[in-house]
C-alpha cells in the first residue's frame, strides 16, 4: 500500500519556504506521494457549501488564499527528486483541453515521470461561472470529452479530435509524457457518475470518505462502493481488477465523530490502534494507496504530524 500526504497549497502554509520544507521532508521520510488540490477562485465563504465536512466549511484556515494547481506542481517538482506528485484533483473543465494536456505533459517530462493525474468534474458553480467557458450543468460530459482529448494528444503521433467541446487536427504535440502510454489517471468523486467514469477511463478510483451526500466513511460503505466499481468496470468491457482504489483521508482521530449515520464506526476515528486496524482492513479490501491531510496551524506542527503518521504507517 502506498502512503501519501496532502501538501497544503492554500491557507496559512503557502509561503514558498514552508511548502518547500514540507515537500522535502515528506520525501525524506519515505512518503510515496504528495497531493495538491485545485481551486482557482472561491466565493464568499460566509455561506458554507464544502461537501466534505459535516459543517460545510472548508477544513483549512483561510482557504481562499491558494496557489494555482499546475503551476504549484511544477514548482514542487523542481524542489524534490523522487516523490510522486498527485493532482487531488484537477478540475478538468477549469482549463482548455489542449492547454491542460500540454501543461500536464510538461510537468511529467520535467519531473522525470512523477506525475499522477487525479481528475474530477468540480462542484462549485460560482467558481465555474468565473473561470470556465463550458456550462456547469455539462461538466460531466465536458470532463469525459477532455479526457478523451488528453489521451489522443498524449498517445497519437498526429492527434486528431472532433468533439462537441474540443476539436483539433493537423497539429504536432511534443514532447509526449515521460510515462507511457500516459500518466496514471485517478478518478476522484463519490457520486454514481464518478464511479462510472472510473470504470471507463481510470486506473484508480479515488474517493474522499466524508462526502456528506455520498459517504464512504465506514468499511461496509466502502466495500459496497468497491463492489459497484467492479461491476461497472466489467460492464465497460474491462477486467474488473483493472481499476484499483486509493482512499483520501481528510481528518482522523478526535477530529472525526466515532459513529457514522449507518451505525458503523467511522474510518479513522479513535486512536492509533484503530487507525492501524483501518489501514489493514483497507489493504484487505484491495485499496492500494491512502493519503492523509497533515496540515496543522504551523509548519512545525505539520512536520511533526507528518513524522508521527509516517511512524504509524510503517507498522501497517
Amino acid at each position: 500500500m502506498q502512503i501519501g500526504f496532502n501538501l497544503p497549497n492554500s491557507g496559512k502554509l503557502t509561503a514558498p519556504e514552508v511548502m518547500g520544507r514540507l515537500a522535502r521532508e515528506g520525501e525524506a521520510l519515505g512518503y510515496d506521494y504528495l497531493t495538491l488540490t485545485d481551486h482557482v477562485v472561491l466565493p464568499d465563504l460566509a455561506a458554507p457549501g464544502y461537501p466534505y465536512s459535516e459543517s460545510g466549511e472548508f477544513m483549512s484556515g483561510d482557504p481562499a488564499v491558494r496557489h494555482e494547481l499546475l503551476t504549484g506542481m511544477a514548482w514542487v517538482a523542481a524542489k524534490t527528486e523522487r516523490i510522486r506528485l498527485v493532482a487531488a484533483v484537477l478540475v478538468v473543465p477549469h482549463r482548455p483541453a489542449v492547454l491542460a494536456a500540454k501543461m500536464l505533459s510538461t510537468i511529467d517530462v520535467l519531473s522525470g515521470g512523477r506525475l499522477t493525474v487525479g481528475i474530477g468534474t468540480g462542484w462549485l458553480e460560482v467558481e465555474f461561472n468565473a473561470v470556465v467557458t463550458t456550462p456547469f450543468a455539462a461538466r460531466g460530459a465536458v470532463t469525459d470529452e477532455y479526457l478523451a482529448a488528453f489521451r489522443a494528444l498524449w498517445t497519437e503521433e498526429r492527434p486528431r479530435f472532433d468533439g462537441k467541446y474540443v476539436r483539433f487536427a493537423d497539429i504536432v504535440f511534443e514532447p509526449k509524457p515521460a510515462q507511457r502510454p500516459h500518466p496514471p489517471i485517478w478518478v476522484g468523486g463519490e457520486a454514481p457518475p464518478a464511479l462510472r467514469r472510473a470504470a471507463r477511463y481510470g486506473q484508480v478510483w479515488y474517493p474522499i470518505g466524508t462526502n456528506r451526500a455520498h459517504p464512504y466513511d465506514t468499511l461496509p460503505r466502502l466495500e459496497a462502493g468497491i463492489a459497484r466499481l467492479r461491476k461497472l468496470t466489467a460492464e465497460a468491457g474491462r477486467d474488473p481488477a483493472a481499476v484499483t482504489v486509493a482512499y483520501r483521508v481528510k481528518r482522523l482521530g478526535e477530529r472525526v465523530a466515532a459513529q457514522a449515520s449507518d451505525g458503523e464506526r467511522r474510518l479513522f476515528s479513535g486512536g492509533e490502534a484503530e487507525h492501524l486496524e483501518d489501514l489493514r482492513a483497507l489493504r484487505a479490501l484491495g485499496v492500494t494507496a491512502v493519503d492523509v491531510d497533515v496540515e496543522r496551524d504551523t509548519a512545525e506542527d505539520s512536520a511533526r504530524e507528518m513524522r508521527r503518521l509516517r511512524e504509524l504507517l510503517a507498522r501497517v
